[in-house]
């Protein structure tokens, strides 16, 4: 195990409240007091963590930010050459538009793009701009959005409104009260859900917010319905692509629906890591931009713009997607295979590059880390989750798989004999948000 990344998050517990920016890559959600942490390098599909132990990536891969692997050699050379020339000056950089062309030109229902370099801060540019178009405040919406103020606001009232939107037990402290009663949550492929608030707060609708696409693919009458129902009340209809863009084409995943939104936002893969987002849109609804105040220094820097570009263009002449769908395709079978193999029920979901398991057992958080402690034992750092990238090969599949069944086996085997906390080495993983002491 890698005491030396051990020791250093405890030392980050104490001068960084969470120990880490991102709770989505806190030890504690993966495998408490033995996962590696942090890392010295990472090149294609490979880790090699601060005690020099390399580990291959079959897990959230960047969190899904790497979508052509880890210090693609294409990317960091257009990188480079960006700050070698400069990345910051009083002028602006030409890129913004070249990359604004491509975006518009990979959506032909869009006509405008705004940038950023975050999701969440992406999607609190499009809720404010939808806000601003439409003169209204209420938002409607069906997924994991971030943590701004406008999302978060939607547990004032009910604490739980957000548990079934990726991430249970987000606490509302530090949100202004005056928000409660703005957000109105509804469930994936559900279209009476959003029908209902329609009917009840359609004159005050902003916006339909939703991911095109997570778990399970959007029913045809759901996601035209609500491109209808939009249409109907005025509201403004945004797909969050955070997650979902570029994995299954050169683009957002709802071209693929034949649905087109008012606007689409796009962050994590559109630069391979760096950080990089797009706010894309209709002329429409785009030019309220100028009515309210959207602005900032860190969104005039270079190698945002020159990441994403190199990004994209790689993305399309390879078809980085259909690589991206075969290999997870690949995982997700394996998968299915080790579980009737091995007699571990699963349940399996999600898209083909972006796939999800779950143990079909009483205990399964405590099965699921003991399954991830087993593969770091293997050299592979591994959760309920495979996020595909062009750097993954066939080869790290077969090595994957062969490891899966070999530990399903004796996960098999731990589960009969009751063995399996007695197995672990730490805690259990974390499965949503909580307070660190």
């Amino acid at each position: 195990m890698s005491g030396t990344g051990q020791s250093l998050y405890r030392r980050a517990r104490k001068v960084m409240p969470g120990g880490t920016q991102l709770l989505s890559k806190r030890p504690e959600m993966f495998l408490p007091e033995q996962w590696p942490t942090y890392f010295k390098s990472a090149k294609g599909a490979e880790v090699v963590d601060l005690d020099g132990k390399t580990y291959l990536d079959m897990s959230y891969c960047g969190i899904g930010a790497t979508i052509l692997g880890f210090a693609d050699p294409d990317v960091d050379a257009a990188v480079k050459t960006a700050i070698d020339m400069g990345s910051m000056s009083t002028l602006n950089c030409a890129e913004d538009i070249e990359l604004a062309e491509l975006l518009v030109e990979l959506h032909p229902w869009a006509d405008m793009v705004r940038f950023g370099r975050a999701g969440g801060e992406a999607m609190a540019i499009a809720v404010r701009i939808a806000r601003a178009a439409t003169g209204r405040d209420m938002v409607a919406f069906c997924g994991y959005h971030g943590w701004h103020d406008w999302y978060l606001s939607a547990n004032l009232g009910e604490t739980t409104a957000l548990d079934g939107h990726l991430l249970p037990g987000l606490d509302t402290k530090g949100v202004p009260r005056g928000l409660a009663g703005l957000m109105h949550p509804f469930h994936f492929n559900k279209l009476d859900e959003i029908e209902a608030i329609v009917a009840a707060h359609g004159e005050r609708l902003a916006a339909i917010v939703m991911e095109p696409v997570r778990s399970s693919e959007p029913e045809p009458a759901f996601i035209k319905g609500i491109r209808a129902l939009a249409d109907r009340c005025g509201a403004m209809l945004i797909f969050d692509e955070v997650t979902s863009g570029f994995r299954i084409n050169s683009g957002g995943a709802h071209l693929a629906y034949g649905v087109a939104p008012d606007m689409a936002v796009f962050a994590k893969a559109i630069a391979n890591g760096f950080p990089m987002a797009a706010i894309v849109g209709r002329a429409s609804v785009m030019d309220a931009a100028q009515e309210t105040f959207v602005s900032s220094t860190a969104w005039t820097e270079r190698v945002g713009p020159v990441a994403a570009l190199a990004t994209l263009r790689k993305h399309r002449e390879q078809n980085v997607a259909r690589h991206l769908m075969r290999i997870g395709s690949r995982i997700q079978k394996g998968w299915t295979e080790a579980s009737q193999a091995t007699g571990m029920p699963l349940h399996v979901s999600g898209i083909s590059p972006l796939g999800h398991f779950a143990f079909d057992l009483p205990d399964a958080q405590e099965v699921r880390t003991l399954f991830t402690q087993m593969m770091l034992d293997r050299g592979i750092l591994a959760t309920g989750s495979f996020y595909a990238m062009w750097s993954h090969t066939d080869a790290h599949v077969d090595r994957y798989l062969e490891t899966v069944n070999e530990v399903f086996r004796d996960l098999r085997t731990a589960v009969d004999q009751k063995a399996v906390k007695q197995l672990l080495r730490g805690p259990v993983a974390h499965s949503g948000f909580k307070r660190l002491t």
